[in-house]
């Protein structure tokens, strides 16, 4: 079960920004006794690697705090976000942590159950990030997409570290999501009414 947490964490985590996750596992890899990557996931703790993720991520974390680039830096992560979801669950689920000592006796040979769901889990969460940033810059003219962009990075982090050293928690910062989306669609909802109100009005 804690497999399945650690992973789908991870893959959440992904869903906000898709290099912090892995930045975050091959680090602690490389320099760390947190995670014990298996045979098939090493290259996330090699230099080059952690490397190029960080400058990924630094352009990542630039784009999608500018009003406008942000919504195209969304449909351009669309893709990647995923995919880096499904890698992230796989090579999480997949590794020796300090919570997870056994982690082939969850999925056993089916090694692409985890890969499809971290891109599942992250598609989910991209498209509730995606939905939610045009709210915020309508009702902030644009100045609340740094501030939410921070604030998804930072809950990316605090994601990951909790999928890799307190699994549990990541259970309530689930929970946490799903009333956001639910926040999300009645913002939407509401504003869609609002504007079929005023061109009735207009008429």
């Amino acid at each position: 079960m804690l497999e399945a947490l650690t992973g789908g964490g991870l893959a959440a985590s992904a869903g906000l920004n898709a290099y912090i996750p892995l930045l975050t596992m091959g680090v602690l890899a490389r320099w760390t006794d947190a995670v014990d990557l298996p045979a098939g996931w090493q290259w996330l703790s090699n230099g080059w690697v952690l490397l190029i993720l960080a400058v990924l991520l630094a352009v990542e974390v630039v784009a999608d705090k500018v009003p406008v680039v942000d919504h195209v830096n969304d449909v351009v992560q669309t893709v990647i976000r995923p995919t880096a979801g499904g890698l992230a669950f796989g090579a999480g689920s997949s590794s020796e942590t300090v919570t997870v000592s056994d982690p082939g006796a969850f999925f056993g040979s089916h090694q692409w159950v985890p890969v499809a769901a971290g891109v599942l889990i992250a598609l989910c969460v991209h498209g509730l990030k995606a939905a939610s940033r045009p709210v915020v810059n309508a009702t902030t003219a644009g100045v609340g997409a740094p501030v939410a962009s921070t604030v998804e990075d930072v809950t990316s982090v605090l994601l990951s570290l909790l999928a890799i050293l307190l699994p549990v928690l990541v259970l309530l910062a689930l929970v946490a999501l799903v009333l956001f989306a639910m926040w999300v669609i009645r913002r939407r909802r509401r504003r869609g009414r609002a504007r079929v109100a005023s061109k009735g009005v207009g008429i």
